[in-house]
């Protein structure tokens, strides 16, 4: 999976959001379209230090999760933080110019500065951070077929 930062990636992504319609079904899951575009947004926001989020206890030694998350397939349905879970129907356009607008900000970051501790695998570095939510946005688009 490419970074967040690769202009290249980003456009493609930008290119998938802007497919999307407020009435697209999901293929897996539970969450509505709008649901996602919310619970994207509060990944990035976690990954930007603007929402925070409780850390989270795993199974696994912290070093092995993140090898797992950033570099093997997701599953359907993997756990994911309590504070960016969706509940609720969501105004889908508000939601996707929000995504679309943290995508940018998320890309503008200097990739080598100091990034948040992420809550469930700990400190990264702005690569890791960039292709996690890369990572996380793919997986949520193909969700709903973009």
């Amino acid at each position: 999976m490419p970074l967040l930062h690769d202009a290249a990636a980003r456009t493609q992504i930008r290119s998938r959001l802007e497919g999307l319609r407020p009435e697209a079904p999901h293929r897996w899951g539970q969450m509505t379209v709008d649901q996602m575009l919310w619970h994207v947004n509060s990944s990035l926001e976690v990954a930007l230090g603007r929402k925070t989020a409780a850390t989270m206890r795993m199974p696994l030694p912290r070093a092995v999760l993140r090898f797992v998350v950033l570099y093997m397939p997701w599953p359907r349905g993997a756990p994911t933080m309590p504070e960016i879970v969706a509940s609720g129907r969501r105004d889908f356009e508000a939601e996707r110019g929000r995504c679309l607008a943290l995508i940018d900000e998320f890309a503008r970051r200097d990739i080598d500065a100091a990034w948040p501790v992420h809550p469930i695998l700990g400190p990264m570095h702005g690569r890791a951070h960039s292709r996690l939510q890369a990572k996380h946005v793919d997986h949520h688009l193909r969700q709903f077929g973009a």
